[in-house]
């Protein structure tokens, strides 16, 4: 399909530099069929049916963004996805100014080799020294935050808490599943008297969700792979859900993308450990959700073209044309949506 079909104004004010407070305060679009309707996110248990169940993502985000230096020569780096111990792919900033065998310092102590670079200018990290990765993180970077927040305030010690989930555990995205961010303990507890349940998989999260569709057609654009688990209990339990009548509800498009990489034609989801590259666009057939909680996308993004293809595009572009009209707050830090397609 045509990238350009996925295509919108959105105006600059519409974009979210800081989340609701509290989280569960946002708003949110329910778009149910073709019917479109305004809600909060405290209201999602009258929303829901009682035998739902609610598939969080448990990634953890790590400070992820660097800044640092190869002699002369200002290097800027973004982790995005782990490949061993010591080694992280990355995108660089002034990437022409770090060969293969530089050594590039980031302050406090903290270095990384550059081992391998690819054609989309990302390279292949080794941090140095004995002393784990992640201390290495905590100690030199920050929070990656999306390109359309971090271009307009600095990252702050807030950002810290507030571009994390209440779920957040397994260590390892460097972007958060921002559809979980609305959640709260009294939004849980209100969904646990509905009867609607909740499990977790893990997905982490890489820079490449934010990376731009620079092809024409959809046909040409390339992936980037995200590592992901589902354990076997875990299958069980969410294949009994729907062979019970209940409806998984995926919280965001990663936990979504998981799901769809577990599941086999059959609709029955299988453990998994492993990458997923899929890259779901409309005529895609869904195979394990019933439905999706995710926040507004940015045009022309595979997020939109995720929503498009659960939703169709026409009913997705009059329901964001409605959240534009109406002030809803758009992508990480933004407002929420439920999406119901019609069974």
């Amino acid at each position: 399909m045509r990238v350009d079909l996925f295509d919108f104004d959105l105006p600059n004010e519409r974009i979210a530099l800081r989340p609701a407070r509290p989280r569960d305060s946002a708003r949110l679009l329910l778009v149910q069929g073709s019917e479109i309707s305004d809600h909060q996110v405290l209201e999602l248990p009258e929303l829901l049916q009682p035998g739902d169940v609610l598939v969080f993502n448990d990634t953890k985000v790590i400070p992820a963004q660097l800044e640092g230096r190869r002699g002369e020569a200002s290097i800027g780096a973004t982790l995005h996805k782990r490949e061993g111990p010591r080694q992280w792919q990355a995108f660089l900033r002034n990437a022409k100014r770090a060969r293969v065998g530089d050594t590039i310092d980031f302050g406090t102590g903290v270095t990384a080799s550059v081992r391998d670079k690819a054609e989309d200018g990302s390279a292949l990290l080794h941090f140095d020294g004995d002393e784990p990765v992640e201390v290495l993180l905590e100690r030199a970077g920050r929070m990656p935050l999306p390109p359309y927040i971090a271009s307009k305030r600095p990252t702050d010690e807030q950002d810290r808490a507030d571009y994390q989930t209440m779920f957040a555990r397994e260590e390892g995205a460097v972007a958060a599943p921002t559809a979980a961010l609305h959640f709260t303990e009294r939004l849980l507890e209100a969904l646990d008297q509905r009867g609607i349940g909740r499990e977790t998989l893990t997905l982490h999260v890489g820079a490449g969700t934010f990376l731009p569709v620079k092809a024409d057609d959809t046909d040409a654009h390339v992936m980037h792979a995200e590592w992901g688990r589902i354990d076997a209990a875990t299958a069980d339990r969410l294949n009994a859900v729907r062979a019970a009548g209940g409806r998984l509800i995926a919280v965001g498009t990663t936990s979504l993308r998981l799901l769809e990489s577990a599941a086999g034609d059959d609709g029955i989801i299988r453990p998994f450990e492993g990458d997923t590259a899929i890259f779901i666009t409309p005529g895609y057939r869904f195979k394990a959700i019933d439905g999706l909680i995710t926040n507004f996308h940015l045009p022309k993004s595979t997020l939109f073209m995720l929503v498009s293809a659960l939703m169709g595009l026409d009913v997705m572009k009059a329901a964001y044309g409605h959240a534009i009209e109406h002030g809803y707050r758009f992508y990480s830090y933004g407002d929420s949506s439920l999406l119901l397609p019609n069974p």
